[in-house]
């Protein structure tokens, strides 16, 4: 609650502002989450935005905050909270990406194959990287490939820079991969496995 305490006061309030006004998170906050089979959720606040309506009594401001989470194994979702308090925004926004988590095909700390995603104006590029790589990628698709559990990829986002469309680009990069095994099984097939070369013959002593 301290984290998103700290995260409510940073965000400017006033009666002189004007227009729309949003908050991008460098340093996404973390936040645990322990489940029922002792599975343990991480959360990310990716951006917080904030709208004012002007009514008959000044404006009225309400907040909207993108949440990521994941169990680093795999699993990963994503919501947008929306309520008149940061905090409120936070914790719906958390609630719904914990009930929308999907299932992503990787193999090991990385993905199986490249992968190009296009969500609105954002265009996202995935590449398999080898051990020891890290996380090639900008606060924004980083914040799904961590909570995802990815740990060596190399990424590039191209076209818009809309926090919203980047994570959603991501999200369905990573739905849209697919390991071997899940091809084969998919179409009926069973992987061969390559038996080793024969052993060469050896000359007869003389």
């Amino acid at each position: 609650m301290a984290e998103i305490e700290k995260i409510a006061g940073e965000v400017p309030r006033g009666p002189r502002v004007r227009g729309r006004r949003a908050k991008s998170i460098a340093e996404a906050p973390e936040m645990n989450f322990e489940g029922g089979a002792s599975e343990e959720l991480t959360e990310k606040v990716v951006y917080i935005n904030r709208s004012a309506k002007v009514v008959k009594g000044g404006r009225r401001f309400n907040f909207s905050a993108l949440v990521v989470v994941g169990d680093k194994r795999g699993r990963v979702g994503v919501a947008l909270g929306k309520a008149g308090e940061v905090a409120d925004a936070i914790r719906r926004g958390g609630e719904l990406a914990r009930n929308r988590m999907v299932s992503v095909s990787l193999r090991d700390a990385t993905i199986p194959h490249e992968v190009f995603s296009e969500f609105g104006g954002a265009k996202v590029l995935l590449r398999p990287a080898s051990p020891g790589t890290g996380i090639i990628a900008g606060k924004t698709v980083r914040a799904v490939l961590e909570s995802a559990g990815v740990k060596d990829i190399l990424s590039k986002s191209l076209g818009s820079k809309n926090a919203a469309n980047v994570v959603k680009a991501t999200l369905n990069a990573l739905l849209s991969l697919r390991t071997r095994e899940n091809i084969y099984r998919n179409r009926g097939l069973e992987i061969k496995k390559a038996e080793p070369p024969p052993a060469p013959a050896t000359a007869p002593a003389a």
